[in-house]
């Protein structure tokens, strides 16, 4: 049996918090046809389903947190409860496709089963069928999810999904902690002094940040319901504009985001200042050879994005300063402490704590943007070619849209979960996202490189 860490905890304390939250996130794979029959999808899921224990576990909760929740085997454990399909009204376009997955990621997982389901959609147009899997937050984080639905791809030694986003995951943690070496050195009391006083610093900004109020139409309490729409663009062009100002695949995924916030904001006829968007951005913080485990392993930082600022070339680079200058500040390591002393805590008392704060009218964010690392080929399930991969975040303390980024392939793929009363124009900021990307590759095209000092989060390459 294994109990959930503090972190794991928290996201369903997060969920207990709101009645109208539902704490899963979800991965779709959109497929070439034909679909498979019941029978066979069911024997394959339930073969490729030994990659990871937790598929067969709930969770069980002891009364007054004497101790934190663990996952235990469920003896009623039935496949048929978990895997579904559903049917789209022919020819189903990727807007009935998104309807769907909003329906689906609206309401919440049965915490007395484990806590997935896997849902097969057919009826895409263009001979073409869906896979979405759904799986609670307390779970996994975005990484841990990914190598849950590697074990359903096909695939041999070391070319699967989980084999390449190990080597993936390796060489973007390298390049996170540029300084990762110096941990190997014996410490002395001026370091210990010095990684004290930046992890304070981080804290307090990481307190700024959630208490300070910034009133915005983007967050605010939600409903029952979500919508759902995705923006997808090609890596190649991205990483012209990587090299061409010489930021990385997160500056300019945040970047184009950031512009279609500002679109958004402006059509709304709200003046988008530079305190407008404070982001929400997860880092990683697992280890190269943890990534199949089920757990959630982050940080964050809350950065504010340069809302403010027409011109895409000096939005891209503000974003890119701005965060270096979240890494720097000391908020990642910062988010990584607090996690871990929570650790030592007893959990009656860190439950009550995560119980007390998320209950807390939170109004400093309004936004979250979060990025998993994808395979870089192609791959295949059940003999048929994943044509595109879709992240599906969650939404949860106020937040009224969340941005999930995923590589896959030769793609970049933005997966956008919103409140259904409060976001009802969410393909026009999908779109926008593309025209933001489209406008800094033209960009490009006439640019010079200028001196990189900065975070990698997403590996470029």
């Amino acid at each position: 049996m294994t109990r959930l860490t503090p972190l794991d905890a928290g996201f369903l304390e997060v969920e207990d918090s709101d009645p109208h939250v539902s704490l899963a996130i979800g991965g779709v794979a959109i497929l070439a046809g034909p679909m498979p029959d019941p029978d066979t999808l069911l024997s394959t899921l339930e073969q490729r389903m030994t990659v990871c224990p937790r598929f067969r576990q709930r969770l069980r909760r002891y009364p007054l947190d004497v101790a934190a929740p663990e996952w235990v085997d469920d003896p009623d454990f039935d496949l048929t409860r978990h895997v579904r399909r559903i049917a789209l009204p022919r020819p189903g376009t990727e807007r009935d496709l998104y309807e769907v997955i909003a329906d689906i990621m609206s309401w919440r997982l049965d915490r007395n089963h484990p806590l997935w389901e896997i849902w097969a959609i057919e009826g895409l147009s263009d001979n073409r069928w869906a896979v979405l899997m759904k799986v609670h937050h307390c779970v996994a984080d975005g990484i841990a999810t990914v190598h849950m639905l590697a074990g359903l791809s096909d695939g041999g030694p070391g070319e699967t999904f989980a084999d390449q986003l190990r080597t993936g995951t390796a060489r973007r943690t390298e390049q996170a902690n540029p300084d990762r070496p110096a941990l190997r050195l014996p410490l002395t009391p001026l370091s210990v002094v010095r990684a004290g006083l930046r992890v304070g610093r981080g804290v307090r900004d990481l307190a700024a940040g959630l208490l300070r109020s910034a009133p915005s139409p983007l967050n605010g309490p939600v409903s029952d319901l979500r919508r759902y729409s995705a923006a997808r663009v090609r890596l190649d062009d991205v990483r012209r504009v990587c090299r061409a100002f010489d930021v990385t695949i997160n500056d300019v995924a945040l970047a184009a985001l950031t512009e279609s916030y500002r679109t958004l904001l402006l059509q709304r006829g709200v003046q988008p200042l530079s305190d407008a968007l404070r982001t929400l951005v997860p880092v990683s913080v697992r280890p190269p050879d943890a990534s199949g485990a089920a757990d959630n392993r982050v940080s964050l930082m809350l950065p504010c994005l340069p809302v403010d600022v027409g011109d895409p070339v000096q939005r891209l680079l503000a974003v890119h300063d701005r965060m270096s200058r979240s890494k720097s500040s000391g908020q990642h390591e910062a988010g990584h402490a607090v996690t871990s002393i929570a650790d030592l805590i007893p959990f009656a008392l860190t439950a009550q704590a995560v119980r007390f704060l998320v209950r807390l009218p939170q109004r400093g964010v309004v936004s979250v943007a979060t990025n998993v690392p994808g395979p870089k080929r192609p791959l295949q399930v059940l003999g048929r070619p994943v044509l595109a991969v879709l992240p599906v975040p969650p939404i949860a303390i106020q937040l009224r849209i969340g941005v999930a980024i995923l590589s896959y392939a030769d793609q970049l793929s933005f997966g956008i979960l919103a409140d259904f009363d409060t976001v009802p124009d969410i393909d026009d900021f999908a779109r926008g996202i593309e025209t933001a990307v489209r406008r800094l590759v033209k960009c490009s095209r006439r640019s010079r490189t200028r001196p990189r000092n900065g975070l990698t989060l997403v590996a470029s390459n």
